[in-house]
Parts: structure tokens; C-alpha cells; sequence
């Protein structure tokens, strides 16, 4: 089996503080000379929960876009272990196992560890501390108006744990630590985009600006104090393949947390699973195929999956399968989805089997993870008025 390497690129990233080269303190000292420093490389971060087996919804809507943003962008993507215990009562050895899991589909779907920054939540301490900090200047009131606390809540009842209700705020912290200019988020997660914007703004308007500025001198980052404390991020919604539906309900997203097995395409399926779920799906008795009816959800959604697995247009999807029935396509369909999952599922074995080669990516990602995150919080706790080290 060939070696699979690491390799470390630090000249071409952008620094810590998100300046490029060694333009990072001539950028903090204002009135320092007449040179600009270099625009710096725009920041992405995103990451995916390791509840489960990481689906199809979860590739399209997510993972494969880590791959085209990685060569643009100063890339951190983590697997958010912490936010998989939102709900309480976890199996510790599920949650390690599919952590793992989860970080080796990354690397295997093609997320290039000499380009982007792949670690784990809970490997840089800063996410809990910032979140404390961000729930003090959070009011409660915006966390109880979040749709899917109020959904999640009213299922529970007196259960619900207080991290059902906290969690977004857990998920701002996540954001702002890396002063992220792009978060990638399907619909569903706009509103926590939102709240973390409100939340970012609130800290600036309470301990930014002038507030900041009259303690004097440099912050802990070098800058000057004064002005933002945070950046206030902008949410990236992916133009195709955001939502993949449910096989067994084409109106309802794919996801992990549906107890129907047969309602999701894991990534690492075997080709007999695969050809299981895609025969037993649901679809509709209307005649052909057709992207477009709202009153033929299990169309629309296997023909994007189609589509997304073959990377053919819409009319080339409907030039070839307009007119089949089910019958004909549901087999099409299958060998598609194989044919596409098939040397991701080989490149996941090749890591997964290589000794120590995971636990090395993740460890450089984290060191450079933390690199950036103790540059925000340090930052943060100064505006805030903490007496730190010296």
C-alpha cells in the first residue's frame, strides 16, 4: 500500500491573526510607514457533527464544498464533538469511534490537509471559553426563540438539557474564534448565522469601539485597541446541492438523527446496502421523471441526487431519464451512487489503515487551530477587562 504523506504549508497560509507573510506587525502598528500590508487571505470554517454516519446530505450539503473552498480560502474545518452531546446521555465510545470517523471522510472525500486545517472542537480549549463569555453578553430570550430549540423542547418536555438550549451559542464561539469571513450553512442554519451576527455585534457594542480604545495601548494581538472586538461573519449558502432529502419522505432532509436507517445513503454504505435503501425509497405513481413539481418531492430529490453523483446538468439528466419509470431508474440510480462513493470509500481504508497518519493530521490542525483561537480569546478577555498572564 502506497504511504500516504502529510504535508505542512505554513508560508503559504495566511497568519494567525489573518494577515499574509510577515506583514502582521507592520499591520498592527498604525502610522508605522507608508507600506500596506498585503490583503489577507479570506477565512472559511465549518465543520460537521460525529452523531452517526456521516450521509449523503451531509457530503453534498457540506464536505464536497470544503473541497472547491480549500484552494481559495484560509480553511479551518473541525468535527464538533462538543455539539454532538448537546442532548445528554451520549455513548462515549460512539462519540470517539465516529469523531475519527468523521475526520477520516474529510480527508477521504478530499479535503487536502496541506491546504485546509482538519481538527477536533474539544482539541482547543478556547471554543468552552469563549461560549462562557458569549453567554454572558447573550440574552436568553434570543436562544428561546430559536426554531429548533422550541421544536427539540417541546418533544422533551423537562428533559431537554440546558445544552439544547445553549448550543448556538456554543456554535457562535466556534465562528468567531477564527474571525471567519464565510460559514458555509444550508437554510436550516441560517438563523443560527444570524444569532451569532447579533451576538458578535452586542460583544462590540458593549466592549468595542471607544469603550476599548480608552484603555490605551496595544491588545494582547498587537493591534490597537479600539474599534471591533469581533468579527461579524457573512453565511455562504451553497447554489447546488445544499439539501438532499430523505428516501423516505422526498419534503424531509436526509439526516442522522431520523431513526429509519433506510431514510439515508451513509458515505461508507456498502454497495448492497446502497442498492437496498435506493429499492426500497419511496417515489410517486405520476408517469416520467421531472425536476420542478412541488407535488413530487421523491423526484426532484433522486434526480438531484443523480445529478449530483453524475455531474450532469438538469436537461442532461432529464434528456437521458426523462421518460424512464421507476423501475428503470431506481438501478441507474444505484450504480451512480456506487460509481461516485467508490474511491472515497478506498481513500477512507487507505487512511483509516496507516498508522498514525490521522492522529497527525488532527494534531497539526489543532496546533494551528489554536494558534488563531488564543489570539481571539486573548483579545476578548482584555476587551472584557480579565487581568491576564504577563
Amino acid at each position: 500500500m502506497r504511504r500516504l504523506c502529510r504535508a505542512r504549508t505554513v508560508t503559504t497560509r495566511a497568519n494567525a491573526d489573518g494577515t499574509d507573510g510577515d506583514a502582521r506587525d507592520d499591520a498592527a502598528d498604525e502610522g508605522s510607514g507608508d507600506a500596506k500590508a498585503p490583503a489577507r487571505r479570506k477565512r472559511v470554517l465549518s465543520g460537521v457533527q460525529p452523531t452517526g454516519s456521516i450521509h449523503l446530505g451531509n457530503y453534498f450539503g457540506a464536505i464536497r464544498n470544503y473541497v472547491k473552498l480549500q484552494d481559495d480560502y484560509d480553511a479551518f474545518y473541525c468535527v464538533v464533538d462538543l455539539h454532538a452531546i448537546t442532548s445528554g446521555a451520549h455513548d462515549p465510545r460512539e462519540l470517539e469511534a465516529s469523531t475519527r470517523m468523521s475526520a477520516g471522510i474529510y480527508l477521504a472525500a478530499g479535503v487536502d490537509p496541506s491546504k485546509a486545517n482538519v481538527f477536533v472542537q474539544s482539541h482547543v480549549p478556547a471554543h468552552s471559553e469563549l461560549a462562557w463569555l458569549l453567554n454572558c453578553a447573550t440574552p436568553i430570550g434570543w436562544l428561546e426563540k430559536m426554531i429548533q430549540f422550541k421544536e427539540k423542547a417541546r418533544k422533551a418536555g423537562e428533559d431537554v438539557s440546558v445544552g439544547l438550549l445553549d448550543y448556538p451559542v456554543l456554535m457562535a464561539a466556534d465562528i468567531l474564534l477564527y474571525k471567519a469571513d464565510l460559514v458555509p450553512v444550508g437554510e436550516d442554519q441560517r438563523q443560527h448565522l444570524e444569532l451569532t451576527r447579533d451576538i458578535a455585534g452586542r460583544v462590540n457594542s458593549l466592549y468595542g469601539g471607544k469603550k476599548w480604545k480608552k484603555m490605551k495601548g496595544k491588545a494582547p494581538s498587537g493591534r490597537s485597541r479600539g474599534g471591533d472586538v469581533l468579527l461579524v461573519p457573512e453565511a455562504f449558502t451553497p447554489k447546488e446541492g445544499g439539501r438532499v432529502m430523505s428516501l423516505t419522505d422526498g419534503s424531509s432532509k436526509m439526516s442522522k438523527s431520523n431513526p429509519a436507517e433506510g431514510s439515508r445513503i451513509n458515505v461508507l454504505d456498502t454497495p448492497d446496502e446502497i442498492s437496498k435503501k435506493i429499492k426500497r425509497c419511496k417515489t410517486d405513481t405520476f408517469e416520467g421523471l421531472e425536476f420542478g413539481n412541488p407535488e413530487r418531492p421523491e423526484s426532484q430529490n433522486l434526480l438531484t441526487m443523480y445529478q449530483l453523483c453524475t455531474g450532469l446538468s438538469q436537461e442532461e439528466v432529464i434528456a437521458e431519464c426523462g421518460t424512464m419509470r421507476w423501475g428503470d431508474f431506481k438501478p441507474k440510480l444505484t450504480e451512480a451512487v456506487i460509481e461516485h462513493l467508490s474511491p472515497i470509500q478506498g481513500r477512507y481504508k487507505e487512511i483509516m489503515d496507516e498508522p498514525g497518519y490521522l492522529e497527525g493530521v488532527l494534531r497539526d490542525g489543532a496546533d494551528k487551530a489554536n494558534e488563531v483561537a488564543n489570539i481571539t480569546i486573548r483579545d476578548v478577555r482584555d476587551a472584557l477587562g480579565f487581568y491576564q498572564p504577563r
